[in-house]
């Protein structure tokens, strides 16, 4: 097997642990990002207590299965295409026979996220919305049938300019910092499990403060999707009435939820996606 399907199998492997380890976490992310006004949770812990208490430990992961889709899918499509790019913007600065620097990891990183995530936008439109339903579940057909049947084809990509934006964001900071990270962390603590676990600490935390903001946008865009009365007419009125009607604090909402989620999900992957990719390069070696 080659690199590219050794990197293929470790991201999709990799990426599924750490969704299902970290899911939780998203599912009161996206329950405080969608509260204006009036709140119903009182931070992180509070959501996390009333969803156990009220609804049973299980609706913390609600939403499995779109999550799972889309993750596996964006994750594995964005680690295939990153070092591609990252050669390609390597050309581009004539900079080809160099060691890549930050600033190349970064676009490639994000130019990978946002390209993948186009792809797979509609499985976040589903898990959102799974994700913000109170009481009752409601299974992906239920809500990709009301999507449709409100806003035809176009709902599924509701969000999608704040979510490209976010991911671009985000993939930037998670696979262009852990890269450089990485590449500095390994000639002084080794190319195993310490070096990986630093270099995605770093990753998911520069992710987590680049990234709330357009992730506040993008959640409330998308649980607006299927609604008779659209909230928000884009983008840009989404963020601009945010800021208006709730103040700066309200584009950091979930802040807390989004860094936990972020560190531990960038070490359940990356750790994984090394080892797995490490032991499939391997065995198709002997």
């Amino acid at each position: 097997m080659s690199d590219t399907g050794a990197r293929f199998v470790g991201s999709a492997l990799g990426a599924a642990i750490a969704e299902i380890v970290t899911l939780p976490t998203d599912v009161v992310k996206v329950r405080l990002q969608v509260q204006s006004g009036s709140a119903q949770y009182n931070g992180l812990a509070d959501c996390l207590l009333q969803t156990a208490r009220t609804e049973g430990v299980q609706a913390l992961w609600k939403g499995l299965t779109p999550a799972l889709v889309r993750q596996v899918c964006y994750t594995s499509m964005s680690l295939v295409i990153y070092e591609p790019i990252r050669g390609f913007y390597g050309k581009l600065l004539q900079d080809k026979d160099k060691s890549p620097s930050y600033l190349q990891r970064l676009c490639a990183g994000g130019t990978a996220g946002a390209l993948a995530i186009s792809v797979f936008n509609p499985a976040e439109v589903v898990k959102t919305q799974v994700q913000t339903t109170v009481g009752a579940s409601v299974t992906m057909r239920e809500v990709s049938a009301r999507v449709w049947a409100q806003d035809g084809v176009r709902g599924f990509w509701a969000g999608l300019w704040p979510n490209v934006t976010r991911t671009f964001l985000v993939n930037a900071a998670e696979l262009g910092t852990y890269d450089e990270a990485k590449s500095r962390l390994v000639p002084v603590l080794g190319d195993g499990f310490f070096a990986h676990v630093a270099a995605s600490g770093a990753a998911g935390f520069t992710s987590a403060c680049v990234s709330t903001p357009a992730d506040v946008v993008k959640t409330r865009l998308m649980n607006s999707a299927g609604e008779d009365v659209k909230q928000y007419r884009g983008m840009a009125h989404a963020f601009s009435k945010i800021l208006t009607e709730e103040g700066v604090p309200a584009l950091y909402k979930g802040f807390l939820p989004i860094c936990v989620r972020k560190l531990v999900w960038c070490a359940a992957f990356f750790v994984s996606y090394e080892k797995i990719r490490a032991g499939v390069n391997s065995s198709y070696s002997r």
